[in-house]
């Protein structure tokens, strides 16, 4: 058995890094997929819509990258330590958000032709901060800072509130004719698409809270939990 387990330490932090990398990838189509919506800019879209194979090409590397370290480390029998240990655990799940997030931004920049009006100072506010989100969960995930992860924790339950607004909204100008009802269609399924994209990186700051602490959050009554044990 190696009396180091440096070599697998240090292919760790690369695949980290690499997610990362992977991550600001995704936040940059996130804001441009945002961007697009709301300046009906068909180009951006469709470069957002482009890139997703960037994205799932990187996937499916680092996938196979956690899969591989998995294999060796099971071969030659190494211990790692917990807190690392979990890292390549979880590398593998926030990869997958990851993705996730791809392709409902994706989702979303297919939507710039159909909205025909202009979306209104409270959908942008929900936008931008599902952007502000992309970019904390990552970020956490870089650093594996729990107060950046718990941030996210709370933006994404305004997101949520944001939602139910604006679909209240949409309903109300469809009743007085001031909203046509293809507009009011397509707006409110960008923002169901915008709060799942939201929801994605709540399971990444939920992993990274695991990932630094051993401990697990849970949502109930409209609030999070202190980090806990997990159960048994």
């Amino acid at each position: 058995m190696p009396t180091s387990t440096d070599p697998y330490t240090r292919r760790t932090a690369r695949l980290k890094a690499d997610l990362v990398e992977q991550g600001r990838r995704v936040e940059r189509m996130v804001g441009a997929a945002v961007e697009a919506i709301f300046t009906g800019d068909r180009d951006r879209a469709r470069w957002v819509v482009e890139h997703d194979s960037v994205i799932d090409k990187a996937d499916v590397e680092i996938e196979q990258a956690a899969v591989n370290l998995l294999t060796d480390i099971a071969r030659v029998e190494v211990h790692l330590e917990p807190p690392t240990m979990r890292l390549v655990l979880m590398i593998v799940k926030v990869n997958n958000e990851l993705e996730r997030c791809a392709d409902l931004a994706g989702d979303v920049a297919e939507q710039t032709d159909a909205i025909t009006a202009p979306l209104g100072d409270r959908f942008r506010v929900m936008a931008n901060s599902v952007v502000g989100i992309a970019h904390d969960a990552v970020t956490a995930f870089d650093t594996l800072d729990t107060a950046v992860a718990r941030a996210v924790l709370t933006a994404d339950d305004t997101v949520d509130a944001f939602e139910s607004l604006i679909l209240r909204e949409m309903q109300a100008g469809v009743a007085d004719g001031s909203v046509s009802v293809e507009h009011a269609f397509a707006a409110n399924h960008v923002a169901h698409l915008l709060e799942r994209l939201g929801d994605h990186c709540t399971n990444i700051a939920e992993q990274v809270i695991y990932i630094a602490t051993g401990k697990i959050v849970r949502h109930a009554g409209g609030q999070w939990s202190e980090p806990e044990e997990p159960p048994i």
